[in-house]
């Protein structure tokens, strides 16, 4: 399974790795891939072999200090 996020407000490697790590830390959440847009959207995929809770993506994008724009299939 793959859930795909468009997320305002990254800017460099920095901002990917704070992603990366608070999305990291969602239950199911195996592997993260950020295609980085600096000051426009980027791209955050996250992949799992199980179903993973959308709404604790958004939460740990928004912990990272990053807004959620939405979330595409």
């Amino acid at each position: 399974m793959a859930y795909t996020f468009q997320v305002a407000g990254m800017t460099c490697s920095h901002c990917v790795e704070s992603v990366t790590s608070e999305v990291g830390r969602v239950a199911g959440a195996e592997r993260i891939d950020v295609d980085l847009v600096p000051g426009g959207l980027s791209r955050v995929t996250v992949s799992s072999n199980n179903p993973v809770d959308p709404a604790a993506i958004a939460a740990a994008i928004d912990e990272a200090g990053y807004e959620l724009i939405l979330e595409t299939p």
